[in-house]
């Protein structure tokens, strides 16, 4: 067998492991890719089936072996120009960051996911997985918002590539929407979207598309009609949408044995056992990724209700409503612009250091540091130009260190710095002094302007949504200008003069009364 056929029969096998995930067989995909794994000498055939694999491990729930096939399938993907293995990479990347609680990691992982998808010059339909499986990511962590857009835009690639609508119909993202809405105490809004995925549901059985969907979506539509029965609703039995029916599906699936067990628990509560319901609870070993944390309590909570048990209901509720109250939406979306943004100035600091050298600029901000300011104005006090220099100082900034912890900090001043670059003049220029201090050098300007620059940055941190980033730490910032007199052998002195002018306004304005 020559070389081209060997390529082409492990590029057979990567098809058909890929057919063999989407039905969840992942067990028998992921003897499939060790095969080629082993045998191939080809770099995208390779890396194409280490990411496949280790899609099949988060699929088998195999945790242990995760970090490993991460750290491998990172290898091989690195030095290939291929956006969409990276961007797949990342997103089961941030899976499995999730299931080990490495949240920093997962969302620096989600990212970069839709940051190389997007980059994807021809999308085909292993682009499309890649969306499916960010989407999924984004679910987990109940970035609900972000798993839609992404699903949606795997189903338009999908559909695209010929892949039916019905493979990509993934109930499972809408069913964690709404069981996160009951944890947070929506029941009504709860059923509104269980109803809604049953619709789906109806609309493929009637149009007899049902058998394209996959069984983990099967599982998923199953265990959203049991918990709609749990909640009181009523749900068609003997049909195929009965729910016992649809849970018996998900193939090897880890997330849909865990909807297995929890479905039996709302199917005995639905029957009035609720009793029962309790001691399947009791013995159920079900991961808190599938259905959230609160599940599991928000399901013991509707059961001691059913049983008259009150006071035990009440408390199994406040314990859901706790544990839910750990995934506030809008705190993490505004973590995933922190990270965004960490990201952005990385690559700036890499794009400065290519020109200039790291000696030159803050690795936390991206901005030049104390030696550039430096320089820059002795270069343009050099060339005759009237400068004139802020120092700008955060207020409050020791009190988020303080309730926090540094990691916000570092947040905090990423942002002052986007903040200050974006109403500064055309040709201004800022660089991070040192802590929770920032200079602006405004050249070809004097005092009046100064000020005009002044209010600006005033305005644009004071109105900046601290509260979403740090809640309860409010940051400010006080402002003093200086102009600077001398040239020649005298510039040192006349920029030390100039600084400790411009620190005395600075603390001047720290006493001055502010307008709220």
């Amino acid at each position: 067998m020559g070389w081209l056929d060997r390529v082409n029969d492990q590029v057979d096998a990567l098809t058909r492991a890929r057919t063999l995930q989407e039905v969840d067989r992942s067990a028998e995909a992921c003897l499939l890719l060790d095969g080629v794994i082993h045998s191939t000498a080809d770099p995208y055939v390779r890396a194409d089936a280490l990411v496949q694999r280790l899609s099949s491990l988060i699929n088998l729930g195999r945790t242990a072996e995760f970090t490993r096939a991460i750290e491998d399938a990172s290898a091989a993907v690195r030095d290939l120009a291929e956006p969409y293995l990276h961007g797949h990479l990342n997103a089961l990347a941030a899976l499995a960051a999730h299931h080990q609680g490495a949240l920093d990691r997962c969302v620096t992982h989600l990212v970069k996911a839709a940051r190389a998808l997007g980059a994807v010059d021809d999308p085909d339909r292993e682009t499309a997985w890649g969306w499916h499986d960010l989407a999924m990511a984004y679910s987990y962590l109940s970035f609900h918002g972000y798993a839609l857009g992404a699903i949606e835009r795997a189903r338009q690639l999908g559909v695209a590539a010929g892949i039916p609508e019905e493979t990509f119909a993934a109930p499972g993202i809408r069913l964690r929407n709404a069981v996160a809405l009951d944890h947070n105490g929506d029941s009504d809004g709860c059923l509104r979207v269980l109803r809604d995925v049953a619709s789906d549901l109806g609309r493929f059985l009637r149009g007899e598309r049902a058998g394209q969907l996959r069984p983990s979506s099967l599982a998923a539509y199953g265990y959203a009609a049991a918990r709609r029965a749990a909640l009181g609703d009523r749900v068609e039995t003997g049909t195929d949408a009965d729910p016992s029916r649809l849970l018996a599906h998900g193939g090897d699936s880890a997330r849909a044995r865990d909807m297995r067990q929890l479905g039996q628990v709302c199917l005995a509560i639905a029957a009035g056992n609720p009793i029962e319901a309790v001691t399947r609870l009791d013995t159920a070993r079900v991961s808190h990724e599938t259905l959230g944390a609160a599940e599991a309590a928000r399901l013991r909570s509707i059961a001691y209700g059913r049983a008259g048990d009150h006071p035990a209901a009440h408390r199994a509720d406040r314990h859901a409503f706790r544990l839910a109250a750990q995934r506030n939406d809008r705190l993490r979306d505004v973590y995933i612009d922190g990270i965004a943004a960490r990201i952005d100035h990385e690559e700036m600091r890499r794009e400065a250091a290519r020109y200039e050298g790291e000696a030159l600029t803050d690795p936390l901000t991206g901005l030049p540091n104390r030696r550039r300011l430096e320089r820059y104005i002795a270069a343009v006090v050099a060339r005759g130009e009237r400068v004139v220099i802020g120092v700008c100082d955060l207020d409050g900034f020791k009190a988020v260190n303080t309730r926090h912890g540094h990691h916000s900090g570092d947040l905090v001043l990423q942002r002052v710095a986007g903040v200050i670059n974006r109403v500064m003049r055309r040709g201004d220029f800022v660089a991070r002094y040192g802590g929770d201090e920032f200079v602006v050098v405004l050249s070809g300007a004097g005092m009046s302007e100064a000020a005009e620059v002044a209010r600006r940055i005033e305005a644009a941190v004071r109105t900046e949504d601290w509260e979403s980033l740090v809640p309860g730490t409010p940051v400010g910032v006080s402002i003093g200008f200086a102009e600077v007199s001398g040239a020649g052998p005298g510039l040192r002195d006349a920029l030390g003069t100039a600084f400790e002018t411009a620190d005395r306004e600075m603390l001047a304005a720290k006493t001055r009364p502010r307008a709220s």
